[in-house]
């Protein structure tokens, strides 16, 4: 009972404290309000970041072949290939007419020169009790990376990542990194 008369005398006293703000000071409290909303949705945004850090992190260790990406972590992610040491990472990924519209970023982890290669990618969405891949629905493409006449540490791939639009895209996976060798002349 005397939680309640305490909360009773709490209210009005809160807001004749609110209505004693003079008209000067009402657009500093707007502005207060306006930092802690921005505040607010950055902490959000870091959060839903580091889950699903820790998410691709989790699926990497247990993963013996291939890198998985998951697009909110903004990170690369290391691999070992045919290729050598390459780091993988996703950028500009967007929404298209029939699904998602991405980077794909290989880059040598010694600078050294990519050769020709070929590689799958396959995409779908994550579970969103578990963090797990959800393979039912996932799809896959090959794609390829032709010889270049000068020597380049990086590639980058664009992505079309159909059935899926950005919201949905749980996860990003390459692997069978193949290179290819030139013909015999």
């Amino acid at each position: 009972m005397a939680g309640y008369l305490k909360k009773a005398f709490l209210l009005p006293a809160v807001a004749l404290l609110a209505s004693c703000a003079s008209p000067q000071q009402q657009p500093q409290i707007n502005k207060l309000h306006n930092q802690v909303g921005k505040l607010n949705t950055e902490m959000q945004q870091l959060t839903e970041q580091a889950t699903a850090l820790t998410r691709q992190n989790s699926l990497n260790s247990n993963s013996t072949q291939g890198a998985w990406l998951l697009p909110a972590t903004n990170t690369a992610v290391p691999l070992q290939s045919q290729l050598g040491e390459v780091r993988l990472s996703l950028s500009h990924v967007e929404s298209e007419a029939n699904g998602t519209r991405a980077i794909l970023h290989i880059r040598s982890a010694a600078d050294n020169s990519l050769p020709a290669f070929t590689a799958t990618v396959e995409w779908g969405e994550l579970d969103p009790t578990t963090g797990k891949p959800l393979q039912v629905d996932s799809q896959s493409q090959s794609f390829s990376v032709a010889a270049s006449l000068l020597p380049r540490s990086e590639v980058t791939v664009p992505l079309r990542l159909s059935n899926l639009p950005p919201e949905q895209l749980g996860y990003v996976r390459v692997h069978d990194l193949v290179a290819q060798t030139p013909p015999a002349q």
